[in-house]
Order: C-alpha cells, then sequence, then structure tokens
C-alpha cells in the first residue's frame, strides 16, 4: 500500500548571477507601491541590505524598515514586529535575513491587521491565512527557513523554543543571491552550513521520509558534503557558495515533505535555556545522534555514500563501511569547521543535565520521527556525551 506524501512550494525561486534582480519585475507584478523589509542591524550595517533598496527603489516602491529583531526571538518580540507591521498597511513584504528574520517575517504576513496573536498560533497553527505576498532573501545558506511553512520563536518562560507550522507560510517568492553569502563571517558560514547538512540528513533518515523529501535531501547532501569547507573558507568561492545557498533551500524543500529529528529535538532547549546558537547546538548533537541511530537506519546511511562520495577510489564495500564513513565525514566537516563538539565553555552545567532531559523529550513532532525510539535514559545518556 502505497504511503501518503506532499510537498508544498514556494511560487517560484530565482538563483545565480544577480538574482536580485528579479525583485523589480516581481513588486511591478503585484502592484506592490508599499513594501514592508524585514531584516536585522547586522544586515543593515553589512551594507547587504542597499543591494535590495536598490531593486526596490528601482520599482518605484515606497519602503519602510523594520530591524529591530534580536537573534533567536521570542513570541512578545515577533508579536511586537506583527502589530507594526499591520500599522503600516503595506502591500508586500520582504523577509531579508537570516532564519530569525525570514520568520518573523512569515508570521508578520500571517498576522498583520488581524486580532489573532502568536501565542494563538502557537495553540492552534491554522487559524490564520496569508495576508500579502511574502519574498525570502536568505543571508545565510543553512537554516531553509525560506523554503518552510515554519516558523520558529523563543518561549522563555519555558526555556524551550516552539516551531509554528502552517502552510500559508510559504513563500511566494525566494530569491537566492550569492552575493549576499559573500561575506558570511566564518563562523557564521559554518554554523548554517551544519545546519542545513543537518536538516538533508535528519530527513532522509526520518520515519516520515518518502520520495518526494528523499530527492531533495539526497541532492542536498550531495552539494554540502562536497562545498561545505571551500564555501566556508574561501570569500570568493561563489560557486561553492552559491551550491550552499541551494543546499539549504532543498533541506527547507525536505523539512517541508519530511521533518527532523531527535537532533533538533535536542538542540532546542540549548537554544531556549542557554541561546546557544541553533546551529552550533545541532552541530554538537549531529554525531552522537546519528551514532545512536545508526544500526537502524544504516542502509539510508550507505544510501548517502553511494550518493555523495565521488572519490575516484571508493574503498567501502559494506553497508557497514559505507554507513561508518557518512559519520566520519560529519565528524570531519564540524573539526574543519571549528565548530564546538561539546558543551564545555557554553555554560551548560551538569546539574542542569534533567532540565535539558524533560524539555527536550516534550519535543514529540520531532521525536516520533526519529527512525530509532529514544527514550528519556536515551536522551539522558546523550546529553551527558556532549557535556
Amino acid at each position: 500500500m502505497l504511503m501518503n506524501y506532499n510537498l508544498i512550494m514556494p511560487h517560484a525561486v530565482y538563483s545565480g548571477e544577480n538574482a536580485l534582480e528579479k525583485i523589480e519585475n516581481i513588486l511591478q507584478k503585484h502592484d506592490a507601491g508599499h513594501v514592508l523589509l524585514f531584516t536585522d542591524k547586522g544586515i543593515r550595517e553589512s551594507g547587504l541590505l542597499e543591494i535590495v533598496l536598490k531593486e526596490v527603489r528601482k520599482a518605484g516602491s515606497r519602503y519602510d524598515i523594520l530591524d529591530e529583531l534580536q537573534p533567536e526571538p521570542d513570541y512578545e518580540m515577533v508579536q511586537k514586529l506583527a502589530e507594526q507591521s499591520g500599522r503600516l498597511q503595506a502591500d508586500m513584504i520582504i523577509g531579508c535575513g537570516g532564519g530569525s528574520v525570514m520568520d518573523t517575517a512569515k508570521l508578520a504576513g500571517l498576522l498583520a491587521g488581524t486580532d489573532y496573536t502568536v501565542q494563538d498560533l502557537m495553540e492552534a497553527p491554522s487559524l490564520a491565512d496569508r495576508r500579502m505576498p511574502v519574498i525570502m532573501i536568505p543571508t545565510t545558506a543553512g537554516t531553509g527557513a525560506e523554503a518552510t511553512p515554519n516558523a520558529i520563536v523563543s518561549v522563555p518562560e519555558n526555556e524551550m523554543k516552539f516551531g509554528i507550522v502552517n502552510e500559508s507560510m510559504i513563500a511566494d517568492y525566494v530569491i537566492l543571491d550569492a552575493r549576499m553569502v559573500q561575506k558570511m563571517p566564518r563562523k557564521i558560514a559554518a554554523a548554517t552550513g551544519v545546519d542545513a547538512l543537518a536538516h538533508c540528513l535528519e530527513c532522509f533518515i526520518g520515519k516520515k521520509a518518502n520520495p518526494f523529501s528523499d530527492m531533495f535531501a539526497l541532492e542536498g547532501l550531495d552539494l554540502i558534503l562536497n562545498h561545505i569547507e571551500k564555501a566556508c573558507d574561501d570569500p570568493d568561492a561563489m560557486e561553492d557558495k552559491n551550491c550552499m545557498q541551494i543546499a539549504a533551500f532543498y533541506g527547507g524543500l525536505a523539512i517541508t515533505a519530511s521533518g527532523t529529528t531527535a537532533v533538533h529535538a535536542l538542540s532546542y532547549p540549548l537554544g531556549g535555556k542557554y541561546h546557544i546558537a541553533h546551529g552550533i547546538a545541532n552541530a554538537i548533537l549531529l554525531v552522537p545522534v546519528m551514532r545512536f541511530n545508526e544500526p537502524v537506519c544504516r542502509g539510508r546511511l550507505a544510501a548517502v555514500y553511494e550518493r555523495c562520495c565521488h572519490d575516484e577510489k571508493r574503498t567501502c564495500r559494506t553497508e557497514e563501511e559505507k554507513s561508518a564513513w557518512v559519520i566520519r565525514r560529519l565528524e570531519e566537516i564540524v573539526r574543519h569547521l571549528d565548530i564546538p563538539i561539546s558543551l564545555r565553555g557554553l555554560g551548560v552545567l551538569e546539574s542542569d543535565l534533567e532540565d535539558l532531559v524533560r524539555v527536550g523529550m516534550q519535543t514529540q513532532r520531532l521525536l516520533m520521527n526519529n527512525p530509532r525510539v529514544l527514550t528519556e535514559e536515551d536522551a539522558r545518556r546523550l546529553y551527558r556525551e556532549v557535556m
């Protein structure tokens, strides 16, 4: 009996050299005389927003900029910006930034001018529908937020993050222009790149994996495993950076069709309580969780080897050898990119272990997709392993 599965995608995706030049046509097509730009102060100070504004001005549109967003925003901050966007009564939203910026822009696209709140959507995500068209322009190559119907907000009182999922948050347009990631600091490029790696790998081994998610997850893995180091190390490696942008987008599509697993579930309390960057938390947990899962997804990991290992003399013959190669490759990437491999020095205390386990185990939406059943004791052991 065939499974039921589906794939929801943005209306149009533009990539390659000078892809941002498509903005003028998009705004004119929608008669968008007033545009609302979501970004953050770092993007503005870097000069990246000016590349976008140049195209907005070409279209003859006036614009307002909302740049008060902090990294990993809580739901109250997102609500404040959504209310502000409603008062401005724009015709179109552009989200230009990393995952937090794009998630906030997506939520504003649902909430602007309504009586609904972010808290309402946390309780009933399908309450709201899209209020205006949205363009997503990622400035990192990692989160895949430009492709997903998901928005992550922090819930400080519970020391955790919460995912709101609503199909109306799928972007109308996505623009992947490598100029937007060319000058990204190596540390951020590394963390967000490994986040994309986790997305693709988790979606490929998860219980909800299907032909749609497999197609994008495998292609994303091939791009990441063969381009991530150069994309992070060399500021002028534009082809590699564009490959990472595309891979991150594919990771977002894979999430939409399948979903992440225990890596993301256990990383959420690390971001919620300790404010550890999402990509760093995933990178720390990626190898330990994959080792835990390996006995039940060995064949899938072997398939990753077959697709992604392009060495002229491939020496792995058995599924076990191929699976081990993939896990070693993950370790190589994390170490090469100088990402922490443990929680030491990140403020996590041994005495907080039980709280981490308790909060991590609450993310059943993701844990249920993990290929191997993960118990409280398993979570406790995995957290201890990275302390």
